[in-house]
């Protein structure tokens, strides 16, 4: 893994060569997480811009050593909150069954076939809806209703901010399909 911290440009002097308010440095932190294997060209590529950025001066490269962070163990079957059966587009919280519509299901499904990945708003429209000729709002209540018909206490979508949505980590959903 890799983290390359770029400091902040200079910024002009403040009017009236009064102090400005204390602001603490900006850095942008980049991670790469490089797995074994050969490396693509495009990472390549990537790894030597970000030198060129520490050679010049305009930023500094340094090695992390990846944290080790627990795997949760799987949930046994029965234990999802939200079972999603493919075949008849159903979908049953518990012991109850969500009334969902078609887009809601559809997005809820989307999401779950694609777990840890974060869509932005045009991405669900396309992919979700068909369409990108949209509001990318569209994608925004229709979140706001899924998280609504599942309560407040269930972990769902989760708002990537500034980009998007992606199924929350600790979503329990399965996905049933027929056999």
């Amino acid at each position: 893994m890799s983290v390359v911290a770029i400091p902040p440009r200079p910024r002009p002097p403040v009017r009236g060569d009064r102090p400005g308010p204390a602001r603490a440095a900006a850095t942008l932190t980049l991670t790469v997480d490089l797995q074994p294997g050969p490396i693509t060209p495009r990472l390549a590529r990537l790894l030597d811009l970000l030198g060129e950025l520490a050679e010049s001066g305009e930023g500094r490269l340094r090695a992390v050593e990846p944290a080790v962070a627990p795997v949760p163990d799987p949930p046994a079957p029965g234990q999802h909150q939200i079972r999603i059966l493919a075949g008849t587009r159903v979908v049953r919280h518990g012991d109850r069954t969500v009334p969902l519509t078609r887009i809601e299901y559809d997005l809820l499904l989307y999401l779950a076939e694609r777990p840890r990945r974060v869509f932005t708003r045009l991405q669900l429209l396309a992919n979700v809806w068909g369409y990108e000729h949209a509001v990318a709002r569209t994608v925004d209540v229709h979140v706001r209703r899924l998280r609504a018909k599942f309560g407040a206490g269930t972990p769902l979508v989760t708002t990537v901010y500034g980009v998007g949505y992606r199924l929350a980590d600790d979503a329990r959903i399965s996905i049933e399909r027929d056999r």
